[in-house]
C-alpha cells in the first residue's frame, strides 16, 4: 500500500527536544492501513515503511496513536535538515507500508 499526503510537522509532547518530530497520517489512510495489516505487529504496534519526502527516501516505522486516531510517522533530524523543514512546516510525503 502506498499513501501520499501533506501534513504538518509537530513535536511529541512527552519529549520537547527536536529529536522527536512527527507527522500524522490522514485518518482515512490510517483506517485502510489498520484494515490491511491485521496480522502480527512489531513493538508498540509499529509497521515498517519506506518514506519519501522531497529528494530524501528512508525506511522507518509508523506507530498507532490512539489519542489522534491515526498512525504517526517520525521525521528524523537528518531528513528535516536535508529538506529544510522545521516544526510547523507542511511537508508532502509518500509512505509505502512494507509489513502488509
Amino acid at each position: 500500500m502506498i499513501l501520499t499526503f501533506d501534513a504538518e510537522l509537530w513535536l511529541w509532547d512527552a519529549r520537547r527536544d527536536e529529536s522527536w518530530t512527527f507527522v500524522s497520517l490522514p485518518q482515512d489512510g490510517s483506517t485502510e492501513i489498520r484494515e490491511l495489516s491485521d496480522g502480527p505487529r512489531r513493538g508498540f504496534g509499529s509497521l515498517r515503511v519506506r518514506v519519501t519526502v522531497g529528494a530524501t527516501t528512508w525506511q522507518t516505522s509508523i506507530f498507532p496513536d490512539s489519542g489522534r486516531g491515526c498512525y504517526v510517522l517520525p521525521v528524523k533530524r537528518a531528513v528535516r535538515k536535508a529538506e529544510r523543514l522545521d516544526v510547523g512546516d507542511v511537508l508532502s510525503a509518500t509512505v509505502e507500508v512494507l509489513d502488509l
